[in-house]
């Protein structure tokens, strides 16, 4: 029987590339599985037709946004979950939502493998590769980019040679990731600190939102059953935040952070909707011991989904009795 991948496939050249590329490195047949936590872009039924043109024997598309706000989004707002005590989790949070899909499918399918787009820098390649394992032991990771050595100019003349049905138009100088929770950018020049983020790195607040009715914190905060003070609007309808906030001058933050793997990187992140109620709830921060420990538990749970994580906040915030125990010595 004839091996079977999982290619976590987002529409674009790399991984349509990496469709015929697997297949040639390793002869196994290709299923590609594309997740929606909000990215915005192309049509699901669009980008499941590529992938199927591009040589996927099986493709799959899932519309994962509630999920995404309703599991992780809104537990890691009532965690204060900042990296670094800055950075909200967009990435890292919604590589679970996406490695549970694909590990889904590797089982329905009886693929052995899971490919992911990651390259070898950064904290990606982790989190999809230790959520894969953690989920399901049993399944290998293959990264084609890393792995196999596919650069962007080789991504072309593949393209172009098999004729494959995807533009191979100059690459945009930023990596963009988005989801419903938010925005994060990182481009080579912006790893110099004297370099200020350039036109075209932040996107431009939509303005016909308009808040109706209660606050954007207080309704993240008290969760889902409190929604009727915002028209109705869902976890995963985060323009209006967006909106309001960017008005407001809520708008990016950036700054060096520490990956995993590599060196120190440097992303803008716009993120409004996730900012707004964390600050309302830090500021003033409680005195005395119980505002310690609470500051120490929403940084463990931040930096247990920064770079390797596998679940929601909801299961990696520590229990109160043990963050005392810890704190008391």
């Amino acid at each position: 029987m004839t091996e079977r991948v999982v290619l976590a496939y987002s529409g674009g050249l790399d991984t349509s590339v990496a469709i015929g590329w697997i297949a040639e490195e390793t002869g196994a047949e290709v299923i590609a599985v594309a997740v929606d936590v909000g990215q915005g872009g192309e049509d699901l039924d669009v980008i499941r037709k590529r992938a199927l043109d591009c040589g996927a024997v099986e493709a799959e598309v899932a519309d994962a946004k509630d999920e995404f706000a309703e599991e992780y989004c809104l537990p890691a707002i009532k965690a204060n979950a900042l990296y670094m005590d800055r950075y909200p989790l967009v990435s890292a949070l919604s590589r679970p939502t996406i490695v549970k899909h694909l590990v889904a499918a590797a089982q329905k399918h009886g693929a052995t493998t899971v490919a992911h787009g990651c390259t070898g820098k950064g904290n990606d390649q982790v989190r999809f590769e230790a959520g894969i394992v953690a989920l399901a032991p049993g399944l290998k990771c293959i990264a084609p980019v890393r792995d196999y050595a596919m650069t962007r100019d080789k991504a072309i003349a593949f393209c172009e040679q098999k004729n494959l049905p995807i533009a191979t138009t100059k690459k945009s100088p930023y990596s963009i990731d988005q989801n419903v929770f938010g925005r994060a950018v990182e481009t080579g020049f912006l790893e110099d600190i004297w370099n200020a983020p350039i036109e075209g790195c932040c996107r431009t607040p939509v303005q016909d939102f308009a808040l109706q009715g209660g606050g954007i914190g207080q309704s993240a905060r008290r969760g889902p059953e409190s929604r009727s003070g915002m028209a109705g609007i869902t976890p995963s309808d985060n323009g209006v935040a967006r909106s309001t906030a960017g008005r407001a001058g809520s708008q990016a933050c950036g700054g060096h952070v520490r990956p995993t793997l590599t060196s120190r990187q440097r992303p803008v992140k716009q993120e409004p909707v996730v900012v707004l109620p964390s600050s309302a709830d830090r500021n003033p921060l409680p005195s005395g011991r119980g505002g310690r420990q609470k500051r120490q538990v929403e940084q463990r749970c931040a930096g247990a989904n920064w770079s390797t994580t596998g679940s929601s906040p909801r299961s990696s915030a520590p229990s109160t009795a043990s963050s005392t125990r810890r704190t008391s010595t």
